[in-house]
């Protein structure tokens, strides 16, 4: 599926509008931001689960026998470790030192994987991948967005819920682990030990025409566990606390991973779009890091506010900024250059006409 310029809707959005969900525009969909509210919503995933619609993610199947030494070329991380039922985190370097975007990788089978790349940048990463496909065609690209839903059960509570569902034994699927079942009747599930919260639980890729069936069993199985439907408000302030970059925030065509603390996604091990860059950039050190902080006066950090020294200098520009719910603190992160750059710095976010002081940490905020 490519994006348009239309108002789309996720194969749920009939079910977020009968419980009352306040639907915003986002990423080109129509998708529901809060049922019962953020706070609420943040809590319940922390203590027992939330049932999130992501299946406005976009799922791009790379698959023949250049498939592996495509995606090693086009990602940072080191594809070649993978095996079927393993997934990883990465990025995709957009040859300036910068990022197309991060993504996750599945390997399906010995020459098929599956990306998982970020809504708003759907059309941009098939482009990408596209220019670079070789000419001998031992790579075929499909876009299966349309056709797959994503559905993201989050919290301590999610095995227990989950569980009774499904064919398959969840309790050994490791974390970055995936697994094929039956879940609620529905067949050919790909059930992910993965998530954006910190939180623990799982992700569900099911074909778009049965993700109700799937979201209808979990909500009746859930609801008596403490599950609660869940919007991208609070799946914003639980990845922040975790200290998860979101694209278009904290990293973008702008940054790169080695500044945005991604070294750990970035191997060396193999030749890859700006190799040669990053691995000097990491040699020499980045001129400045993405940082988290914590506020020590009343004041939300917003994007794009200003960072200062204790002389009341500029050092660098918040990129995301809330209240973490589950400790009270105002948390943030931003980019800092590297003199100012260590955990325990104190510095000062400029919101609106003030200076507020910040202590500066490394996340998760928790």
């Amino acid at each position: 599926m490519m994006q348009t310029d239309l108002i789309l809707k996720t194969p749920l959005h009939a079910s977020h509008l009968a419980l009352q969900a306040k639907m915003v525009p986002f990423a080109g969909f129509e998708m529901p931001v809060s049922y019962s509210g953020i706070k609420a919503e943040h809590l319940a995933v922390r203590s027992a689960c939330g049932l999130f619609d992501v299946s406005h993610m976009g799922e791009f199947m790379v698959s023949g026998p250049g498939a592996l030494a495509f995606l090693e070329l086009m990602t940072s991380n080191h594809v070649a470790s993978l095996f079927p039922g393993r997934v990883q985190y990465s990025c995709m370097p957009n040859g300036k030192g910068g990022l197309v975007d991060d993504l996750l990788v599945y390997k399906l089978a010995p020459e098929s994987y599956m990306l998982v790349v970020n809504a708003g940048n759907l059309r941009k990463d098939w482009e990408w991948l596209s220019q670079h496909l070789p000419s001998d065609l031992s790579v075929v690209m499909e876009d299966r967005s349309k056709s797959t839903a994503l559905l993201a059960l989050q919290g301590p509570l999610a095995l227990e819920i989950l569980q009774p569902l499904c064919d398959t034994d969840l309790s050994g699927l490791a974390y970055y682990h995936f697994a094929h079942a039956t879940v609620a009747g529905v067949g050919s599930v790909l059930v992910s030990a993965t998530g954006y919260t910190g939180a623990g639980g799982f992700e569900l890729y099911v074909s778009s025409e049965q993700a109700h069936i799937l979201w209808n069993a979990l909500m009746k199985t859930g609801v008596p566990h403490g599950l609660v439907p869940c919007g991208l408000g609070c799946r914003d302030t639980l990845r922040l606390e975790m200290g998860f970059c979101l694209y278009g925030n904290d990293i973008d065509e702008e940054t790169s991973p080695i500044e945005a603390g991604l070294s750990w996604i970035t191997s060396f091990k193999k030749d890859f779009i700006d190799r040669e860059y990053l691995l000097q950039q990491k040699t020499d050190g980045p001129k400045r890091k993405l940082m988290g902080f914590v506020m020590e006066e009343r004041g939300i950090p917003r994007k794009g506010y200003l960072i200062c020294n204790e002389a009341d200098e500029p050092i660098g520009k918040v990129t995301s900024g809330s209240e973490s719910i589950s400790t009270g603190h105002l948390i943030g992160m931003g980019y800092i250059d590297s003199a100012y750059a260590e955990k325990g710095q104190l510095v000062k976010i400029q919101i609106r006409d003030r200076l507020m002081g910040a202590c500066l940490v490394r996340p998760p905020f928790l």
